[in-house]
């Protein structure tokens, strides 16, 4: 099951844009400090950095997605996660909007 809502946040209005508009987020923090980032990839292939580790959560659509250092593609779909180590990255495709919550840490 997906998280449809966090409660007790507060949200960074000014959105994160990368890759030419293709992926829009915002950040939040809740309550106790925890960081994440709410967003929609825009049909695409992308690779992201990252620099903590992380877990992408699907909130709607799908993508596939492969680690670095991997040559198999995964598929991810609402409600369904996958993690990315810290100072990795990963390469993430979709042909539909992928709304996402990334946990970070």
């Amino acid at each position: 099951m997906s998280t449809e809502q966090l409660a007790v946040a507060s949200v960074a209005t000014k959105a994160n844009v990368y890759f030419d508009g293709k992926c829009v987020s915002h950040s939040i923090t809740l309550a106790d400090g925890t960081k994440k980032s709410v967003g929609v990839i825009l049909p695409a292939s992308l690779t992201f950095k990252t620099g903590a580790p992380e877990v992408m959560e699907c909130v709607g659509g799908s993508c596939e997605y492969k680690l670095a250092g991997s040559t198999e593609w995964k598929k991810s779909g609402a409600g369904e996660k996958f993690s990315v180590p810290g100072n990795s990255s990963f390469e993430i495709r979709t042909a539909e909007g992928y709304h996402y919550i990334c946990h970070f840490g």
